[in-house]
């Protein structure tokens, strides 16, 4: 005897997501790795100009003197006096670290000098003044 055939209706297509979460995991860690952290003193100085000016490339300590010569560490005040401690206690943790100084082109020279001082005097061997490139 003949049977007709019976067709069920199809199956909706479906999506598997889990290629797409994978790809999504990958580009996060991805440029989670490659992410470059910048680290700031704190506060915004208007840097000086100069010709000679050129990169620091593995500066990670901050130190910063704004116009009023209030020093910033951190994005903390601290005092001048301090500085050394300060530096020296962040140095511990990455010796082979520079430091920059981002002192305001109307900061009192005095404090700067107390500061480029202190940062010396903290160990680090690698310390420069940052400023704006002049055209």
């Amino acid at each position: 005897m003949y049977q007709p055939r019976r067709f069920s209706p199809p199956e909706p297509p479906q999506l598997n997501i889990a290629p797409l979460i994978d790809m999504v995991f990958l580009l996060l860690i991805f440029f989670a790795v490659n992410a470059s952290f910048v680290k700031e003193a704190g506060v915004e100085v208007e840097r000086p100009a100069a010709k000679t000016a050129v990169v620091q490339e593995h500066a990670t300590l901050f130190v910063a003197v704004d116009a009023q010569g209030q020093v910033w560490l951190e994005k903390k005040p601290i005092d001048p006096r301090s500085v050394q401690a300060n530096v020296a206690r962040l140095h511990a943790e990455n010796p082979k670290a520079g430091a920059v100084i981002l002192a305001d082109k109307k900061a009192p020279a005095g404090v700067v000098l107390e500061v480029l001082d202190g940062v010396r005097l903290a160990g680090v061997e690698h310390v420069a003044v940052a400023a704006t490139v002049k055209p």
